[in-house]
């Protein structure tokens, strides 16, 4: 029986806080995007925070700190936050969200796990995820979600309309991309052009992402 086709699109983009801490990496950030950061809140499962930027196009941009949890030694994500922070932080990975998870559970034989953050107005965020190994293993490629909260709670949701993401360029191996996927490498994935380059002398996973501004383009 053929697997069922799923949509798909880049629904985020994590940045790990560096050693100054979350507040003051969302706040360069922030400096050189010219939008502010709202507090996300917490991850229970993982031990982690964040601050978010709504961005145009459905997506957004997450600043995210690990917390002193015990939660943050056992989950894989926490784990991926813990290493890139104490490496200096940066670009931690880029996310795929699905409308049906099952195709790809099915496609990749792996099972979806549970996911949740608690933002501070109360509203509770929920999701399935799968392939957030990958964060460690092999950060040039995403890992997915479905979300099973409100379209209404997204995080793009309140995005001005002034910051969207244009371009990723990420180190690594499209066609290792493609076939985690399940569609070609080259295709823009939710309107964001993904350039991919070697990752000989560099680390793979994500390198740079540029967005468009009120001031203009600006690459990180």
């Amino acid at each position: 029986m053929p697997t069922r086709m799923t949509h798909m699109h880049l629904d985020h983009v994590s940045f790990a806080a560096g050693p100054a801490g979350l507040d003051e990496t969302a706040e360069r950030l922030s400096g050189l995007l010219g939008e502010e950061f709202v507090d996300g809140g917490v991850h229970p499962r993982f031990g982690t925070r964040n601050r978010v930027l709504p961005l145009v196009g459905g997506q957004y941009l997450e600043v995210v700190e690990v917390l002193d949890h015990p939660a943050s030694d056992k989950a894989p994500y926490g784990q991926a936050v813990r290493s890139r922070s104490e490496a200096g932080g940066g670009w931690l990975g880029w996310v795929i969200a699905v409308d049906d998870m099952a195709p790809v559970a099915s496609r990749l034989h792996q099972n979806s796990e549970p996911g949740n953050r608690h933002r501070p107005d109360g509203v509770e965020l929920l999701w399935r995820q799968i392939g957030v190994n990958q964060l460690v293993s092999n950060p040039q490629l995403p890992f997915f979600i479905h979300w099973e909260s409100s379209p209404d709670h997204h995080p793009s949701k309140a995005a001005t309309g002034r910051v969207s993401l244009e371009t990723l360029e990420i180190a690594g191996d499209p066609k290792s991309a493609a076939e985690w996927l399940g569609v070609p490498s080259a295709d823009p994935i939710g309107g964001v052009d993904v350039e991919w380059v070697g990752s000989k002398d560099v680390r793979p996973g994500i390198i740079a992402a540029s967005f468009a501004t009120a001031d203009g383009v600006v690459r990180i």
